[in-house]
């Protein structure tokens, strides 16, 4: 979680305060005037940035999400095999949910706690973002490269559902480093799919 500091743009002190504040108290239990008086800033300021405490809370998510997608998009559209695209895809989602563990973990806790729209919109950008990795794996079963037993979208639920479970039990002071862990995720992934192909 970022240390905020006076320099930084209000914008971004307002997303710090408010990441700090939800995960020490909860999204419910924090007011708008805890954020803004924690970022210095008047509730005026902080509503010409962010519509409500619901915005604030997508927002934290939204921008881990955006970022993962701009990566996401890097490796499927490299010239790479499909096998290697899915791997560094794999690798690269379970490394920056690592490096944003507590943005994740405060989003997941609360996340039903935001107005259904919101809910919504967040899930449709989730969406997204697994249909482009499923993309990856459907690839590679039409070319043969991975067994095609298990539904595609299948393996990227049962991915991903391992992914979004980190927040449960890893640690940065663990012994292994977020892209260790992605390597394994992936290792164990690449395994899974090739399990029959040639047999």
């Amino acid at each position: 979680m970022m240390t905020m500091t006076r320099d930084e743009p209000v914008r971004q002190r307002l997303l710090s305060e408010a990441t700090r504040l939800f995960a020490e108290r909860g999204f419910e239990s924090t007011s708008v005037q805890e954020i803004v008086s924690a970022a210095g800033v008047t509730k005026g300021a902080m509503y010409h940035y962010f519509d409500s405490k619901d915005d604030l809370l997508h927002e934290i998510y939204g921008r881990v999400l955006r970022m993962q997608m701009e990566r996401l998009t890097h490796f499927a559209d490299s010239d790479a095999s499909v096998s290697e695209r899915l791997h560094a895809a794999a690798t690269d989602v379970v490394a920056t949910s690592v490096a944003n563990l507590d943005d994740t973990k405060i989003f997941f806790r609360s996340m039903h706690q935001l107005a259904p729209d919101t809910q919504k919109i967040v899930r449709a950008e989730r969406r997204r973002y697994h249909e482009r990795f499923r993309d990856l794996v459907a690839e590679g079963q039409r070319d043969g490269v991975f067994t095609a037993d298990i539904p595609a979208e299948m393996v990227t639920d049962f991915f991903f559902g391992s992914v979004h479970h980190l927040g449960t039990w890893y640690h940065p002071d663990g012994p292994l480093s977020g892209k260790e862990v992605g390597g394994h995720f992936a290792d164990l992934l690449l395994r899974s799919l090739r399990g029959k192909v040639g047999d």
